[in-house]
């Protein structure tokens, strides 16, 4: 008696595993689907009008944010830290890019439950586990890709690049000597930041921003001050665009974002049953062809440095995969992590 309800238990167990999600026998028509398509869409775009507003109000910080280590390579090699916009519009389209990029990264949680809230009706209960362990994984693989690329990356490769430039053809400076008879040397004072309150006509040297600052504001006015920049000799001067500085970045955060998707595709592959851990095992000399050549189409320049920071960690996360796609394969995911027993039913059957 015993065995016989535990067939039953079990039978009733992989038929609610693969009845769908919605409701018993309800069946929408097509004008529903696209109803409730609708609707979600609605819902998705109204989250993220506010999260849209609070981007353009927070424009300026994201935006100082974002140029952060191209400023800090430029004063770490002598030059200005400073960018460039030569036309009327482009400071103000890049603001308001920033604040859309920024808009999809916030709002794609919200988004994507949206979606899922259309999807997840007509999927089934083992289907269903899938979704919610891939599309988690998803999301932190690619905010771990946008963080590796800020913080470790790109402050290593603009300092290569900037002090790549900054010594192209730097001009030898003669020194004279002594000075000549009845010649001084006017001394400014250095200093980490700006003085509170400068005297009128008062010039010192603010290290910072590598410029020589003045208080030009008249006698008993607020203090106005205007400085002139100062670099170290440089053959090729580095003055860059703040639009194409947003577009590397832009292009290079998608790559990295991209890249870190490979363990999600591993396991996907594995899923399907196109690939196995000896195949991955087998291949794995090709694989590191294969990252080099992905880093090199994912990567917006074509030097070598960039390319292996891209190819070393598509690498690694290949391995990641592989290990994930043998302690989590289809037929365990698809039972909810739970121990096989005895008549389960694989995810492919």
């Amino acid at each position: 008696m015993s065995d016989l309800q535990t067939r039953r238990d079990l039978l009733h167990r992989e038929r609610a595993d693969l009845a769908p999600a919605g409701d018993e026998g309800a069946v929408m028509s097509f004008g529903d689907h696209i109803e409730e398509l609708r609707r979600r869409l609605l819902f998705g775009l109204l989250g993220a009008v506010p999260i849209f507003a609070l981007a353009v109000y927070y424009g300026q910080s994201i935006l100082e944010f974002l140029v952060l280590p191209v400023q800090n390579a430029l004063r770490h090699e002598g030059q200005r830290p400073t960018l460039q916009a030569t036309n009327v519009l482009e400071t103000f389209f890049s603001y308001f890019k920033i604040a859309g990029i920024v808009t999809l990264l916030l709002a794609g949680p919200w988004l994507l439950w949206q979606l899922w809230k259309f999807v997840a009706p007509g999927l089934y209960q083992h289907e269903r586990r899938f979704a919610y362990l891939l599309v988690p994984m998803s999301a932190l693989l690619t905010i771990l890709g946008i963080v590796f690329l800020y913080f470790i990356i790109l402050p290593a490769m603009l300092k290569f690049f900037v002090h790549f430039g900054s010594e192209m053809g730097r001009p030898v400076t003669p020194i004279i000597g002594a000075l000549p008879e009845g010649v001084t040397l006017p001394v400014y004072p250095v200093l980490e930041g700006d003085p509170k309150d400068p005297a009128v006509g008062a010039v010192w040297i603010n290290r910072l921003l590598n410029e020589l600052r003045c208080n030009v504001a008249l006698p008993g006015q607020p203090p106005v001050i205007m400085g002139m920049p100062l670099t170290k000799g440089a053959g090729i001067e580095q003055q860059y665009r703040i639009k194409e500085y947003l577009d590397l970045f832009l292009s290079m955060m998608l790559a990295f974002a991209g890249g870190f998707q490979t363990p999600v595709l591993v396991m996907l592959l594995g899923w399907a049953g196109v690939i196995d851990r000896a195949m991955l095992k087998h291949y794995r000399k090709h694989v590191v062809l294969i990252c080099a050549v992905a880093a090199a189409i994912l990567t917006p320049t074509p030097d070598p440095l960039t390319m292996s920071l891209l190819a070393i960690p598509l690498y690694l996360l290949f391995e990641l995969g592989g290990f994930l796609l043998w302690a989590l394969p289809a037929d365990r995911v698809a039972r909810g992590l739970r121990p096989k027993k005895e008549g389960d039913v694989d995810a492919g059957d």
